[in-house]
């Protein structure tokens, strides 16, 4: 694609100037085409301005997938500021938490949050002319994920990096301005970027699937049928349920990319949905990345050996605006084909934690070659050239392609009066993929049977819906090790038997 400008709203109002009349953005309910989609974050642009919102300001999104909250985003971005999105279906313990965090005192959408003011998305109530635009260095998003301390952290994401993503990937893919992107994540997920801003930044049209429809594939089929959606990304796990029933009854799909991210990518389910496919033939990218590298960072299209299985999991090699190495404990390169982990440099890597200059520089590291980014991620190179996945080094892990600190959901539980200990693994589990178990030790044995219920609530009281461990163990003690360490081992080998009991 051609060189965009230095920020998002103005590459967007560029791509507008040739597409006005073309639809930007639809739910399936509403639809704005370009022309108007900028009218309104004009006006939403100054509202906030005429709040006393400028460049380098944190606004907080109360994000749902609709139109109102593309509006929302873009039009935060032309006052100049940084988006925080809010995802409406988290606890509003998280939501204030992440709002105190970010020093927020402006957030856009229906309803507010504390003593928060509240801006509608409409732009209603007038504004001045918005102040001096955003340009790369400027932050275009906050956005949280788990943290180890048992509280969320915010990554701070700039225009340039966003831009950088968007200039070197999309020419590697053949989308224009006739496709339909499906925007299938929460906004609180970075998937979400490349979903919607590689749709409007290729005059494409940026397809909103509700979120009623989203947790039922056989829902997700249907309107990613009728609204002929043609790049669609997906984290695995939720992929294998939708080729799974994609394979009963095949739906009359307009796929031509099927794009994944967010976690380990499942060769099979891939696999039989292209076995399954009718009347399209999409193509299949694995695409390895995290938050700090903002979205992408490797990039594999899956050919025939891959499906096959020759390698666990391929994720390919960097893109051209990154470089990754692998490197050991220590931070010096490994040997060729040895396990490593992925550090990575370039104009992806993002500014840093919010409010955390400690932590950004541990994991932000500057040496004689750049500025790296260390993911605590591990590979080794293939005889191909290409990465191959192997996990993590650390208690960190994927769910349905949200990074999540397995001591964050310790951390919350534990403050329970009725909790001794507690500690959380995560299980693959053929028929469910991979699930959170929380194995638990009362203050008084026997627990009583309401414990199980009151964990369930006390967490998701205070966590995200896909960090609420979906089973428990309540049992007289944790099993340690020979040296007195917690055994994982042990709890992990435990917990793929786990239902809710007392043991």
């Amino acid at each position: 694609m051609s060189e965009l400008p230095r920020s998002l709203s103005a590459a967007l109002d560029e791509v507008a100037a040739r597409r006005g009349a073309a639809v930007a953005v639809t739910d399936g309910t509403s639809s704005l085409t370009y022309d108007e989609l900028t009218g309104r974050v004009g006006a939403l642009a100054g509202a906030l301005a005429g709040r006393g919102i400028g460049r380098g300001d944190l606004v907080g999104v109360l994000a749902d997938q609709t139109v109102d909250s593309v509006v929302a985003i873009a039009g935060v971005l032309r006052a100049g500021a940084a988006y925080v999105p809010l995802d409406v279906t988290y606890p509003a313990q998280r939501l204030r938490y992440m709002a105190r965090d970010a020093g927020l005192r402006v957030v856009v959408g229906d309803g507010t949050l504390d003593e928060l003011d509240a801006v509608p998305v409409s732009g209603a109530g007038g504004g001045a002319t918005p102040p001096v635009p955003a340009d790369g260095e400027d932050p275009a998003y906050v956005i949280y994920t788990s943290g180890s301390t048992g509280e969320p952290k915010g990554c701070v994401v700039t225009h340039g990096n966003v831009l950088a993503l968007l200039r070197h990937t999309l020419p590697l893919f053949d989308v224009g301005p006739a496709d339909r992107w499906s925007v299938f994540h929460s906004f609180s997920f970075d998937f979400s970027v490349w979903e919607l801003w590689g749709a409007l930044l290729t005059g494409a049209t940026a397809v909103c699937v509700p979120r009623a429809a989203a947790p039922l594939p056989e829902d997700v089929l249907d309107f990613l049928a009728a609204q002929r959606v043609t790049v669609l990304s997906q984290v695995p796990s939720v992929f294998r349920a939708l080729a799974t029933v994609y394979r009963s009854r095949p739906a009359d799909l307009a796929l031509r990319y099927l794009v994944f991210g967010g976690e380990r990518v499942d060769l099979a389910a891939v696999r039989d949905f292209l076995a399954a496919a009718r009347g399209c033939r999409p193509v299949a990218v694995n695409m390895y990345g995290i938050t700090e590298t903002t979205v992408h960072a490797t990039i594999r299209v899956l050919g025939e050996r891959d499906l096959a299985g020759a390698v666990a999991s391929p994720i390919g090699t960097a893109l051209p605006h990154l470089t990754i190495e692998l490197r050991d404990e220590g931070g010096r390169p490994v040997p060729a084909g040895a396990d490593g982990e992925m550090w990575i440099s370039g104009a992806g890597v993002a500014r840093g934690y919010l409010n955390r200059p400690e932590l950004t520089a541990q994991r932000f590291v500057e040496d004689a070659s750049g500025r790296w980014y260390r993911s605590g991620d591990l590979a080794r190179w293939g005889g191909d050239g290409g990465l191959e996945y192997l996990g993590r080094t650390d208690r960190q892990v994927k769910l349905r392609g949200f990074r999540i600190e397995l001591g964050e959901i310790e951390a919350v539980l534990a403050g329970s009066d009725r909790v001794a200990a507690v500690a959380v693994v995560a299980v693959e589990r053929p028929s469910a993929g991979s699930v959170l178990v929380a194995s638990v030790v009362p203050r008084e044995w026997p627990a009583g049977p309401d414990l199980v219920g009151h964990l369930r609530g006390h967490a998701a009281a205070r966590l995200p819906r896909h960090m609420v461990p979906a089973r428990y163990q309540v049992v007289r003690e944790l099993p340690l090790t020979l040296s007195g360490k917690l055994d994982r081992r042990s709890l992990e080998a435990g917990a793929l038997e786990a239902g809710t009991r007392q043991t």
